[in-house]
């Protein structure tokens, strides 16, 4: 994995313990799947453990009686395991790619944020923000597929062209998928030269669109809202965090737009068999996005 230049030694053990971080330690183990509240109960359990022991690092082996002590002789094996797994993934000498695609307003920049952070991945970027990016180079005389959002493209340019929509919907998001991977090829060959690890989230990472990637643990995966008064009441919160910049009725007017290009994604995950995720609870969402870049991992850490 990359990024290890910039980190500090995680707190999972060795034959003489590693120096013992409280945050790390909660990270990981929320990594490993544990809710918010209940891994940093275990590491403050293991900070007070090392306290009354009068030692500043700790083993795995006694993480693991902490562990059952503290979640109980179920769930404290089980979350050893995964935070097994976990440090087999942080010690990977390979960077991280995970390509998380989806409809608009499927919570793909909540869940590719937590995500990041659990992964202690820093740099976190979304396919939007390319399009952005490629706007301020080339004008809509000349790449009018990117001026305009991934649901309206098709629309817009057929009444420009004064042409009939038919499925311009689709055929509009395609054309600026197509445009926008070129950018987002870029960038995740910028962030491989580096040596980097990155969480790239968007609409526009249809899958079998983008070309293969080398030199790096790739996990694609996408997300889903499969029903539509959920995922409609996901642009209220848009709406609400952006202070209006994103108002949730230019979404429900597209909003028939939106689950068509849904529908087309999910029928491409399909085909090439990229696991897709339903976004029903956010939580959920996060640790099946993090079971699938443990289970990447593990063919790797174990070798061939």
């Amino acid at each position: 994995m990359s990024d290890r230049r910039y980190r500090q030694p995680l707190p999972l053990g060795g034959e003489d313990g590693l120096p013992f971080s409280k945050g790390l330690m909660a990270r990981a183990a929320m990594a490993a799947g544990l809710p918010a509240d209940r891994a940093y109960e275990l590491a403050l359990a293991v900070e007070a453990d090392l306290a009354a022991r009068g030692r500043p690092a700790t083993t795995l082996e006694r993480i693991e009686e902490v562990a059952i002590q503290t979640l109980g002789a179920e769930d404290g094996p089980a979350a050893m395991r995964r935070l097994r797994r976990y440090r087999d993934l942080y010690e990977l000498d390979l960077p991280i790619i995970l390509l998380l695609g989806g409809a608009t307003g499927t919570g793909k920049s909540t869940v590719a944020t937590d995500v990041a952070y659990r992964l202690g991945v820093t740099r976190v970027t979304s396919t939007d923000f390319v399009r952005q990016t490629m706007r301020a180079f080339f004008s809509e005389e000349f790449m009018p597929a990117i001026h305009h959002s991934s649901f309206a493209a098709g629309r817009a340019m057929a009444e420009e062209d004064g042409e009939g929509e038919g499925d311009a919907v689709l055929d509009g998001f395609l054309l600026q998928t197509r445009e926008v991977l070129v950018g987002v090829r870029a960038a995740i060959d910028r962030v491989l030269e580096e040596g980097w690890s990155m969480v790239l989230e968007g609409v526009h990472l249809v899958p079998g669109m983008l070309p293969k990637i080398e030199g790096a643990l790739v996990v694609e995966c996408v997300l889903s809202i499969d029903d539509p008064e959920a995922h409609a009441s996901h642009f209220w919160i848009r709406d609400s965090d952006s202070v209006g910049v994103r108002p949730y009725e230019k979404y429900l007017d597209a909003f028939d737009d939106i689950r068509q290009i849904q529908t087309h994604i999910l029928g491409r995950a399909r085909k090439h068999g990229v696991p897709v995720i339903e976004n029903g609870n956010i939580e959920d969402a996060i640790g099946e996005v993090m079971e699938l870049v443990l289970a990447a991992a593990e063919p790797v850490a174990v070798g061939p």
